[in-house]
């Protein structure tokens, strides 16, 4: 039925597909055959260790039966049902995901298609309950690329589409302190002043706009693609607080740092945090089908108990999707991948540091259980980035260039190096990853001895 030589996949590819983010006659992408854990496999039988589970998404690894099997029971039993009908898969998988969210609390599911409609549903459903208008985002995000979640998005990204993008967005800085903005000149402030200052900074925005007309407050419990920047202590509490003292809904955006990425089933609970409204997606499935989800609290769904929540989906609650998550789900809890996923954390962080002082053009490292981020600079004291601002440079491509040559496939992006393995990764595997990187971080030192 499917049956095409190996041969032909890229030229038949270059032929019919168009390629998101990319320039049209740029791309030269990787003729994937299969995968299986860690590793996949080109057409050419070359193997790659998968050091951004594809897309940040495949959190249990690549191949496994479980899911597989469940997926195509459920395609044999019922592939696809209504929107507005129920089915065994569906209530099955809205207990599964309210089970696992913070405390339980966030009981109330809505299925998507993916992280962006999850964040554009997510903020219908905070103007409906507060009947407030305006978002606030933060500048180093990315929530996703439809005309709603590209205007929340902080990053450049949003740039080519605007003003064509939903209004009613308020961007404010990110608690990133290798680069911040208010301590240049004290970079030994305190973890908690910095919190704090950064909290300042928040309410005297919330302020200027004016609480009343502000909806939610959206935000990625660590910054994904932006930086793997890792909120201080005290700033999420922090935050939590001042949704709280102005009416403010607190959206936590938890699409890529979901589902154990960094050693908790989702991110906001390392700082004991319970969101009104939490959107999810990529491990979800680990991938493995699409669907996004956004969890809620009760009083959030309540609101909408009487009058109609004007939004939908074709593919809402898809039986075959669900039936991926139910049994990702089940992988995760009985092969304890979360808690492996923590014990690696610290593993990855020393490796990471090692490679840091192993290598000057390494400015700083970040990570949080398996999420983590390597900053490259030309200058340790100036910390002046590899690339120019929202750019690449020959260095970065080369660097990108020797790791895909010696089998590691990995995401940079402007001057950072994303270390974003499948959560089941082994110590040894992690190794074999980085003495790829060690290597490859040779030619970025280059740019360094010529600064």
């Amino acid at each position: 039925m499917f049956d095409l030589p190996d041969s032909e996949i890229l030229p038949l590819s270059r032929e019919h597909v168009f390629w998101t983010w990319s320039a049209q006659a740029k791309v030269n992408p990787i003729a994937v055959r299969r995968a299986e854990g860690v590793y996949f496999w080109d057409v050419d039988g070359k193997r790659y260790l998968d050091f951004n589970s594809m897309t940040m998404c495949v959190n249990i690894g690549h191949g496994n039966q479980r899911v597989i099997q469940a997926i195509q029971q459920q395609a044999a039993e019922l592939p696809y049902a209504a929107p507005g009908m129920t089915t065994k898969i569906r209530a099955l998988a809205s207990q599964a995901v309210a089970d696992v969210t913070p405390a339980g609390a966030l009981s109330k599911i809505l299925f998507t298609l993916g992280g962006a409609d999850a964040n554009e549903n997510a903020i219908k459903l905070a103007r409906g309950y507060t009947g407030r208008h305006k978002i606030l985002t933060r500048y180093r995000s990315y929530h996703g690329a439809t005309a709603g979640a590209m205007a929340a998005t902080g990053d450049p990204r949003r740039h080519m589409w605007e003003p064509n993008l939903m209004p009613g967005v308020v961007h404010f800085l990110d608690p990133y302190r290798y680069r911040s903005t208010f301590h240049r000149t004290h970079p030994t402030i305190s973890e908690a002043d910095f919190a704090q200052d950064y909290l300042n900074h928040l309410e005297e925005i919330i302020l200027y706009e004016g609480p009343h007309t502000i909806a939610a407050i959206l935000m990625e419990s660590v910054t994904g693609t932006n930086g793997v920047i890792i909120p201080p202590e005290g700033y999420m509490q922090g935050v939590r607080a001042l949704c709280d003292k102005y009416g403010i809904v607190m959206i936590a955006d938890e699409v890529m740092s979901g589902f154990g990425r960094t050693g908790k089933w989702f991110a906001v609970e390392h700082w004991n945090v319970i969101p009104d409204i939490m959107t999810m997606a990529k491990g979800l499935t680990s991938a493995y089908a699409p669907l996004g989800a956004v969890a809620m609290k009760p009083e959030i769904a309540a609101a909408f108990d009487e009058r109609v929540f004007e939004s939908g989906l074709t593919y809402t609650s898809h039986p075959v999707s669900l039936a991926a998550a139910v049994a990702n789900i089940q992988v995760m809890k009985d092969e304890r991948i979360v808690e492996h996923a923590a014990a690696m954390g610290p593993v990855l962080h020393k490796l990471l540091t090692d490679l840091g002082e192993s290598h000057p053009s390494v400015g700083e490292v970040r990570s949080i259980g398996l999420f983590g981020i390597i900053e490259l600079v030309k200058n340790r004291e100036t910390r002046e980035p590899l690339t120019p601002w929202n750019s690449s440079s020959p260095e970065m491509a080369a660097f990108r260039a020797y790791c895909l040559e010696h089998g590691l496939f990995l995401y940079t992006h402007w001057h950072t190096v994303l270390v974003i393995p499948p959560l089941i990764i082994t110590e040894a595997q992690l190794r074999e990853g980085f003495a790829v990187l060690d290597k490859a971080l040779e030619i970025t030192d280059t740019s360094v001895s010529r600064a």
